[in-house]
């Protein structure tokens, strides 16, 4: 066998011990994920009902704001079977060698290729797109690719009520996707017509992040309460007893800023319209002044013309 080839052999195996090493390091983090968040959904989770938040007597009884801290805390401790889940096929793929991404800048392994989740970034994303891009990430790759892409038309609203589709036939879902698509659209909109007035310095770039946070939290669980409860009476009554508040909310900023975009395409238009008027009236006085310097230079050189003539005669 030549030399070069079984170098390159060796060369291969040796990557292949570090790869599968650095694979284990991997797995076993992975691994401690899934414990602690079963042992999390074991726990806390039990002591915090999703249900809880169409309880006659806490509706009754409890104030505003500790209504939505229990919100936030029971959809929060909901999350952790998702996480014990999809944390343990990960880890599963990669012990299996599936999932390597590569090597970061610093020489640190990726094993996150197929990874469906990212709990970091959930936990503390600070809008809705954040949150749903960290999500079931490979499902959401999916529908971006079958759908999003494809779509002629409300990519967002085809997408979501695709995904509702995938999901099953539970009326929750679909409470739940419809939701979401006012919620992306408002969030969307709120970002692009103000989050450049908070991000001249730290401080009220921290503060914004601070804000968007806790209203991305109170958002994401007030829309995926009907996934949790699935039928439609239990998530018609969560919503009604909070008055429909950030369906409404949605609504009032979609429609503001789209009416304030069309009052500033009409302004910008009707300002290009008179600026193309004033343009046309110089040029046209431009033309006309031309015109008369030149009929008056033909007429200076005809009777200039006409006096040499009569001189030369003379």
């Amino acid at each position: 066998m030549p030399q070069d080839l079984v170098l390159n052999l060796n060369t291969n195996a040796k990557t292949m011990v570090v790869v599968a090493m650095r694979s284990q390091t991997a797995v076993a983090q992975k691994l401690v994920v899934c414990g602690l968040s079963l042992l999390f959904h074991m726990t806390v989770s039990q002591t915090l009902p999703v249900e809880y938040n169409i309880d006659d007597h806490f509706r009754a009884t409890a104030s505003v704001p500790t209504r939505i801290i229990y919100l936030y805390l029971s959809l929060m401790a909901a999350r952790p079977k998702y996480y014990f889940a999809w944390t343990l096929a990960d880890a599963i793929n990669n012990a299996a060698g599936f999932g390597f991404r590569g090597y970061d800048k610093n020489g640190v392994s990726n094993w996150d290729l197929i990874s469906n989740l990212r709990i970091l970034h959930i936990e503390f994303s600070t809008s809705f797109k954040m949150f749903l891009d960290n999500w079931n990430i490979q499902t959401a790759l999916w529908l971006k690719r079958v759908c999003y892409e494809r779509a002629s038309f409300s990519p967002t609203i085809q997408t979501f009520i695709l995904s509702a589709i995938w999901h099953g036939v539970y009326p929750g879902y679909y409470l739940t996707f419809l939701t979401g698509v006012l919620m992306t659209l408002a969030a969307r909109t709120i970002r692009k017509n103000i989050r450049h007035h908070f991000i001249d310095s730290l401080a009220t770039k921290l503060c914004y992040d601070i804000m968007t946070w806790m209203t991305t939290q109170v958002a994401i669980s007030y829309t995926v309460v009907p996934f949790v409860l699935l039928s439609v009476k239990p998530s018609i009554k969560f919503y009604s007893s909070w008055n429909f508040c950030l369906h409404i909310v949605c609504i009032l900023v979609l429609l503001i800023f789209t009416t304030k975009r069309t009052q500033k395409g009409s302004e910008e238009q009707e300002d290009s319209q008179s600026f193309c008027s004033k343009k046309q009236e110089e040029e046209e006085e431009s033309v006309m002044g031309h015109n008369n310097y030149s009929t008056t230079n033909n007429f200076n050189q005809k009777r200039e013309i006409t006096q040499r003539n009569t001189t030369t005669k003379q």
